[in-house]
């Protein structure tokens, strides 16, 4: 049988082909997925502070697992993707500090301009900007790492109400959803309080932040905070806990397809992650990737600039002679490229697998359990990587033992490349997985993930 990789609709392809973001001076560009229809209109940022992984993971989640029947949500996972990658709080500086005054020769000055004109939109009703913190707030002080300076586990508002705003009972609001995601909490210790920064009443660093300029803008705005004390996983699960509250008390309809859990999301954000190059033509699996690709990918020059993903915390930057693919700050792959002008007179090829005929288009992924062959091409060659069976490998029957395990794509050397050419030309490539294909709930949990541990801020907000 045979998968194909990319599985999203229009609309979310086309708000991940916007991560397009591989190089650029600036670093990747972040990307807005707009879902459902109608009112409400919530905005939700992640991703502001690039070593807070909780956030801008449950953001991602949210645009690609989530279906709205009523009401819109636009969602940006990535605001500060450079600081993603890196798992920086900003390698220019703190974005969440420049939402009131800020220099033109700033870095970051088209991206902050850019975010604060989502904000203004006149259709947008509510702001919820995505956190990870340190420790955990407490209205009073019980220890060192629970107390009122810190921040984890806690819905901000910077002010009690803000009266003639849609949803402006900021502080009304955010008891519900603390009380809501209380009764989900996974240990009592974790429980979540309203913490109020009363930023107008001259707290000047809470002036700067992204919530002040919004409610300075007319528009609602929360800050969600997870401890840093918990997992990616756990982080997540949190945020979406306290994003579900707030979906559901402002009247928008949902669903997912996940189970809101720990193991749920890590499922969720581990499984069937990809990059693809050259309008798909080429679609590099994530899951479990080789830190180094052997060999090199065949591209056209500039395919690093327009990529697609199954999940918008996915870039690629160049490095040297190599391209690296990022998911989140996690460096996953890396790969040197062969640059190469393309052919685009054919889609798929046809090929038997375990004896079944089958027509596979470029990108996809096919499994077989013993063995395949693609069927000669007129004016086409075949290139299984790892092989070695010839210049054009069509007609040839390859099992698993064929291919030297050190060309497979994953680690567990499972998962081949297939090219095709016309004579120089690169045409496309489908990929093969040998082994019956996973479907049982009961697999071990995915090992890519889009965070991994590393030096993280002890400010909060």
């Amino acid at each position: 049988m045979f998968t194909r990789l990319f599985r999203l609709g229009a609309a979310c392809v086309a708000a991940c082909h916007l991560t397009a973001a591989a190089a650029s001076a600036a670093g990747p560009e972040f990307t807005v997925t707009e879902l459902g229809q109608g009112s409400p209109v919530l905005l939700v940022v992640g991703g502001i502070q690039g070593d807070e992984p909780g956030g801008f993971s449950a953001a991602a989640l949210l645009a690609t697992r989530y279906r709205f029947s009523q009401g819109t949500l636009r969602i940006v996972p990535n605001l500060n993707f450079p600081a993603i990658i890196q798992r920086s709080r900003g390698p220019h500086g703190d974005m969440n500090r420049k939402f009131a005054a800020l220099s033109p020769k700033d870095p970051e000055y088209a991206t902050v301009r850019r975010i604060q004109a989502l904000i203004t939109e006149p259709d947008v009703d509510l702001i919820l900007n995505l956190h990870d913190g340190s420790g955990f707030y407490r209205p009073t002080r019980e220890s060192a790492t629970r107390n009122p300076d810190r921040w984890g586990q806690s819905v901000i508002i910077d002010q009690t109400e803000c009266p003639g705003l849609r949803f402006g009972q900021l502080e009304e609001l955010a008891i519900g959803v603390a009380s809501d995601a209380n009764r989900h909490v996974l240990e009592a210790d974790h429980v979540l309080h309203v913490k109020n920064t009363r930023t107008g009443e001259g707290d000047a660093e809470m002036a700067k932040s992204l919530t002040w300029f919004a409610l300075n803008h007319g528009k609602a705005a929360f800050g969600l905070e997870v401890s840093k004390d918990f997992g990616v996983a756990k982080r997540a699960y949190y945020h979406l806990n306290m994003i579900e509250s707030f979906l559901n008390r402002t009247g928008v309809r949902f669903e997912r397809d996940f189970p809101l859990t720990p193991e749920g999301i890590t499922r969720a954000l581990g499984s069937d992650v990809y990059v693809g190059f050259v309008n798909n033509r080429v679609v590099l699996p994530l899951d479990n990737a080789r830190p180094l690709q052997a060999g090199s990918l065949p591209l056209p020059r500039g395919a690093e600039n327009a990529i697609d993903s199954s999940m918008p915390i996915v870039a690629v930057t160049s490095r040297k002679n190599l391209l690296q693919v990022h998911y989140g700050n996690n460096t996953v792959t890396a790969f040197r490229p062969d640059w190469l002008d393309t052919d685009d007179g054919i889609d798929s090829v046809r090929v038997e697998v375990d004896g079944q005929p089958r027509e596979v288009r470029f990108g996809d992924m096919l499994h077989a359990a013993k063995s395949f062959r693609v069927d000669p091409i007129p004016g086409y060659r075949v290139n299984a990587i790892g092989a070695d069976k010839g210049r054009d490998e069509s007609n040839i029957t390859l099992r698993r033992r064929d291919f030297m395990p050190r060309y497979s794509v994953d680690k567990a050397g499972t998962t081949f490349r297939v090219e095709v050419y016309k004579d120089t030309l690169y045409a496309g490539t489908f990929m093969v997985r040998f082994g019956a294909p996973s479907v049982s709930v009961t697999t071990p949990l995915p090992p890519t993930l889009p965070a991994v541990r590393g030096k993280e801020s002890t400010l909060g907000w």
